[in-house]
């Protein structure tokens, strides 16, 4: 009779082996789900409600408060955040549409976590209808951020104009 030694380790390793093997059989196919084009002769669905044709942004009064390089990235950031909130309503180049027009009044980077969130505060403008909006987004410090503080920095930017787009999305529907 033959004696077979097997350790701890390997025989975890044969058994994990196994059942990760029988999980595999589990897993669906994750092709992704493509939408059929309308048949022919009909219209796409239109664009309900209001529509932007264009969007600019203004961030001249950061300039004063906060630097060149926290408006450059708001400046940056904000129309590709406010066209990826409102991409439903979004039609470049439509001739029924308006301009939607953003003056960032105002960014605070806050030294992080919910007591003292990061804030940006704007005006938007859109076909004749003004809207004052606030947003905040909170940051929570991360060693690592030490050794790229300009990155860090851009990247809360970025955080606030997302949560500033989509509290424009929110504040136009009312």
């Amino acid at each position: 009779m033959s004696n077979i030694v097997v350790t701890r380790r390997a025989a975890l390793a044969s058994f994990g082996a196994l059942a990760a093997a029988g999980l595999a059989g589990c897993n669906s196919t994750q092709a992704p789900v493509v939408a059929a084009p309308p048949p022919a002769g009909v219209a796409p669905a239109s664009i309900s409600g209001y529509r932007i044709a264009s969007i600019v942004v203004d961030t001249s009064p950061v300039v004063a408060q906060s630097g060149n390089p926290t408006a450059a990235w708001a400046e940056a950031a904000l129309p590709g955040a406010l066209a990826r909130a409102l991409a439903s309503h979004y039609a470049p180049g439509d001739p029924s549409g308006g301009t939607l027009s953003v003056v960032v009044d105002s960014i605070y980077l806050g030294g992080g976590g919910p007591a003292d969130p990061d804030r940006m505060r704007g005006v938007a403008t859109l076909n004749d209808r003004t809207l004052n909006v606030r947003a905040t987004s909170t940051w929570f410090p991360n060693p690592t951020e030490d050794a790229l503080i300009e990155q860090a920095m851009q990247n809360r930017v970025n955080e606030l104009s997302v949560a500033f787009a989509y509290w424009l999305r929110r504040k136009l529907r009312q």
